[in-house]
């Protein structure tokens, strides 16, 4: 794929996103945020991209918003509107894209970036990875999802916390909160997010999509309506080629061949 802000490559099943502004810690402006709708959009089409990574280039995974860019617009510009058009469909996006998502957060993940970086399935942070909300730094509210994932994963008062002090969480604590899923030294990050990504591609792709759906309904379900939608999805999974083969390796006692479907 061609595009100005992002570099956008499919290998061995990996679909690999890199945000790629890095001289500006990769802000989003508004080509960004659009080129990166477009590239979610293709992975997801793509029978052949079975999981994607998300990772930006040079020292940061993203700074968020380019302030001067929000700086150049006209006094009284709608930020409902803005982030209609921009965060909210890629937020929207990476949890409705039902393949695995993987963030590689190489570095200061601020702002909208934090959000977005939370809004994948899977963090890998390097050692040097540092996470801040900022919202409240510019006299702003939370958006890009923040406010949604920040207390599922870290709870209320903790969520709560961070969003009002603006502080700056390094890997270590990000990975004892929960925000992040392993921490890696620099040169392991994008190396051990791909070999992830790669094995997760080899997978029952429709299965981690039903994986995908169940948690999410879950999260805002009562018991009795998560145990209905599991058997419903359960149905669904039960018809794939990908199962009828899983059953077959385990009972011929193989390694299975799952196809994605």
């Amino acid at each position: 794929m061609s595009y100005t802000t992002l570099l956008y490559t499919l290998t061995d099943g990996v679909a690999e996103i890199t945000l790629n502004r890095p001289d500006s810690l990769n802000a989003f402006d508004d080509a960004m945020a659009a080129e990166l709708q477009d590239a979610l959009k293709t992975a997801e089409r793509d029978s052949a991209a079975r999981a994607l990574l998300l990772t930006g280039a040079g020292k940061g995974f993203s700074a968020g918003q380019d302030l001067a860019a929000i700086r150049q617009r006209p006094e009284g510009h709608s930020f409902r509107e803005h982030l209609l058009k921009t965060y909210n469909p890629i937020v929207a996006k990476l949890q409705a894209i039902e393949k695995p998502v993987i963030a590689a957060v190489n570095g200061a993940a601020v702002g909208a970036g934090f959000g977005i970086a939370l809004a994948c399935d899977i963090r890998y942070a390097s050692e040097t990875a540092k996470f801040r909300m900022a919202f409240i730094g510019i006299g702003l509210a939370p958006d890009s999802g923040a406010s949604y994932f920040l207390p599922r994963l870290v709870g209320m008062g903790r969520a709560l916390e961070l969003a009002y002090t603006n502080e700056v969480i390094d890997s270590a604590e990000a990975l004892r909160l929960g925000l992040v899923n392993k921490i890696l030294p620099a040169a392991d990050l994008l190396p051990q997010a791909r070999a992830l990504a790669t094995r997760l591609a080899q997978g029952p792709t429709t299965g981690y999509g039903l994986t995908k759906r169940a948690m999410l309904h879950a999260a805002g379900a009562s018991l009795s309506d998560s145990l209905d939608y599991e058997a419903h999805l359960q149905d669904a999974a039960g018809r794939t080629a990908d199962h009828k083969e899983g059953v077959a390796a385990f009972l011929e006692k193989r390694a299975p061949k799952f196809i994605g479907k």
